[in-house]
């Protein structure tokens, strides 16, 4: 049974838990202005010394998506619990694929993440050895068939996916992220290996999280409650995310059936 927090806020459950994984995009800020009730949430739990990861989806570094949100003016000790997708990939990729070459299928701002590894970036699809998707290419951001298209010819190279996310919400707009590319390419009999959420690598990366009581923190059913459930955390779904309309028209227990997950807990906005 789900259970509602809107009137008791999330400090009726909090003495519950030892370690908190919290999205960032859709709980902590909108892609342009943090969310104030988010913002005290992080406050309480720090006065209470509680364990908390903001884990992100995000395809870049750890300072990338910090330095993100200094500039949206998150105060530094909130900045220090960030990890990213794009974190926990880069290490793979500096384990096993430092000397390869790839092909690059996102957008400028994401070349940061390969920094360390940029002389091995390949212009031409046919030379790379796999392909590195962090989103999509800004003059293709909205059809996936060009990807179908361009990658047809290359379904034996492996896709490492640094985002698994299908689409998110910048303000009141809808893009579509890293993950639906990826979708395309294993549709096509393409292989990928996922960094982020619902992937384990990701939460397990962050921080010690062993034998603590966890509650995962999200707005999205595929990533951040499917991650909680196949980690047998307890889970609380933003309900004014990315699933708002769905949830308006259908109702939670219906939704969260249909994206096969179990949501312990719901509040319309991340309150303490």
């Amino acid at each position: 049974m789900t259970k509602n927090l809107d009137s008791v806020g999330l400090s009726s459950i909090a003495h519950n838990y030892d370690l908190f994984y919290i999205d960032l995009w859709g709980v902590i800020h909108n892609g342009i202005k943090l969310y104030e009730g988010a913002i005290n949430t992080l406050k309480e739990l720090k006065k209470k010394n509680k364990d908390f990861v903001l884990l992100t989806n995000a395809p870049r570094p750890n300072e990338t998506v910090k330095n993100f949100l200094e500039k949206m003016g998150m105060e530094e000790q909130f900045r220090n619990h960030v990890f990213t997708s794009g974190e926990a990939a880069l290490n793979y990729l500096k384990k096993s694929y430092l000397s390869k070459k790839f092909f690059h299928i996102g957008p400028p701002r994401d070349f940061d993440l390969f920094n360390p590894f940029k002389k091995n970036k390949s212009s031409d699809l046919a030379e790379s050895e796999y392909l590195l998707c962090t989103g999509l290419f800004d003059n293709h951001n909205k059809d996936l068939n060009h990807y179908k298209n361009i990658l047809e010819a290359h379904t034996h190279k492996e896709m490492i996916c640094t985002n698994p996310d299908l689409i998110v919400d910048r303000g009141n707009v809808r893009e579509l992220c890293a993950g639906s590319v990826a979708m395309v390419f294993e549709k096509m009999g393409g292989k990928v290996v996922y960094f982020g959420k619902p992937y384990a690598e990701v939460y397990n990366q962050s921080i010690n999280n062993f034998k603590k009581k966890t509650l995962a923190i999200g707005d999205n059913l595929n990533t951040d409650i499917k991650g909680a459930n196949l980690l047998n955390y307890d889970s609380l779904l933003i309900s004014n995310g990315i699933h708002k309309l769905e949830i308006f028209n259908k109702g939670i227990l219906e939704v969260s059936k249909e994206y096969e997950t179990v949501v312990n807990f719901t509040q319309s906005d991340l309150k303490w």
